[in-house]
């Protein structure tokens, strides 16, 4: 993709799932790599594959819901890479089940690691974006959020809902900045989704009906080059809106 080389993406939740295809997809296109994620040999694994493409990878351990984390991944960005041209908040924390049976704690870390933790590194690369030029946020949303049958998955669409609504704020206050912000709500072969699969046979099976394309997306190949192809100046011109990378299967409109 002419001109991401040498840029510098920051991504969290990069130690497996779409985090890393994410990595491997930047990676192949020359772009610096700052990966984010609470098991360190997770995201050395991740580092380490992302240099056999020839860029430089910097692994870090981090829960997205400490203030702290966040700002210590930025800073050591900007510091060995240079800045931040790319944010990718994939990490999650997901409180799936009935309303009454969902804890208090696991619904306030389905917003801390969400809505929250992208907040919080949205206004933290800003100021490295405004001194590059510009620069490209992922937030990341799913078609929980606007299933007709809420019911188990309402506090998980309450978190990325509230996220696609930063998305849109964040893409009107700063698109004179040359910041674009976009909110992907993908399908893809992640360990999250394969355990749900595990655990829910009966309604995986009438979920793959659902999707047009008969599959879900591979994640260095589906999900990891689409966010390269939206970096591109080709694209230049899409922010705000909600990307759904799931073979056709939700309506956003």
């Amino acid at each position: 993709m002419p001109g991401l080389t040498g840029k510098v993406a920051l991504i969290t939740g990069a130690g497996q799932g779409i985090g890393q295809g994410t990595a491997l997809a930047f990676a192949s296109e020359g772009v610096d790599l700052l990966l984010a994620g609470r098991t360190l040999d997770k995201v050395e694994e991740t580092a380490r594959l992302a240099r056999e493409r020839g860029v430089r990878a910097i692994p870090v351990a981090c829960n997205v819901k400490s203030l702290d984390d966040l700002s210590a991944a930025v800073d050591k960005a900007a510091a060995e890479l240079g800045g931040v041209d790319i944010l990718v908040n994939n990490a999650q924390e997901v409180p799936l089940g009935p309303i009454d049976q969902v804890s208090d704690e696991a619904f306030t870390a389905g917003f801390e690691s969400g809505p929250l933790a992208s907040f919080r590194l949205m206004k933290l690369v800003h100021p490295h974006m405004v001194r590059r030029g510009g620069g490209t946020i992922f937030n990341f949303a799913s078609s929980a959020g606007i299933r007709w049958d809420m019911s188990h998955y309402g506090c998980y669409a309450a978190v990325k809902q509230a996220t696609r609504a930063l998305t849109r704020a964040a893409a009107a206050e700063w698109g004179r900045e040359n910041i674009r912000v976009l909110t992907i709500a993908p399908h893809a072969e992640s360990p999250g989704l394969k355990s749900w699969i595990d655990h829910n046979p009966d309604e995986a099976e009438a979920f793959f009906r659902t999707i047009p394309l008969g599959r879900i997306g591979r994640l260095e190949e589906d999900i990891g080059r689409a966010l390269v192809a939206l970096c591109g100046s080709d694209l230049s011109y899409l922010t705000g809106a909600t990307v759904p990378l799931d073979g056709g299967q939700a309506n956003f409109d």
